[in-house]
């Protein structure tokens, strides 16, 4: 006898599947190559599932977003309770965010969209009108939870009174590392110096700095 499978789990695993679908072809070929269409039929449903669960492209994108900087943050977490010393921690979670733009370029953009590109009051009411509302705010969250996460691992390394302040720099620094490898421009014959070498200062500068 087959089991019984109720509608909510039946529709949380199309939902599943759209996301899958739709993180495939961000990364083939960037957010204009995600429709709802051809998500649809690259996960095998019916032409109207899409719109049951998302508005519109944007939504879709946002859900997409947010579920890997819940990733990341669950990365961070589990490094905190981990056995690496502060500097490793911190390490590793620089690494698996300049890896994201390493491996999956275009969603790694998707994570640092302007805010001139996220829909306003009126892409919110077509929401509102035209189709599952979502929730807009999901991947600011979901970004918000890894940023704690890792500001606890940066605390760790330097102390509390300047975690803040150390932990921007370390960001905007990785995020630098990886735009620059990623547009060509962190050449090994140029700089004499690679992304993993240039976290390692970094973090080394750090250290430095925290202890003046």
């Amino acid at each position: 006898m087959g089991v019984m499978v109720t509608r909510a789990e039946s529709a949380a695993a199309t939902r599943r599947a759209l996301l899958d679908a739709a993180a495939e072809l961000l990364d083939l070929g960037g957010p204009e190559a995600v429709t709802l269409r051809e998500v649809g039929a690259r996960a095998g449903v019916t032409r109207g599932a899409p719109y049951r669960h998302f508005a519109d492209k944007d939504s879709l994108l946002t859900a997409i977003a947010a579920e890997r900087w819940e990733q990341l943050a669950d990365q961070a977490h589990t490094l905190r309770s981990g056995e690496l010393p502060p500097a490793g921690k911190l390490r590793a979670a620089l690494q698996a965010l300049i890896g994201v733009g390493r491996e999956q370029p275009h969603l790694y953009a998707m994570l640092f969209r302007w805010r001139d590109h996220r829909p306003g009051p009126l892409g919110r009411l077509h929401r509102e009108v035209c189709g599952p509302v979502g929730d807009p705010d999901a991947a600011d969250r979901a970004a918000g939870r890894f940023q704690d996460e890792f500001l606890r691992i940066v605390a760790d390394a330097v102390g509390e009174r300047d975690a803040q302040h150390y932990g921007a720099l370390l960001l905007t620094g990785a995020h630098g590392i990886a735009g620059l490898e990623h547009s060509g421009h962190l050449g090994a014959d140029k700089w004499r110096t690679s992304a993993d070498a240039l976290v390692d200062t970094l973090i080394r500068m750090v250290g430095a700095g925290s202890r003046q």
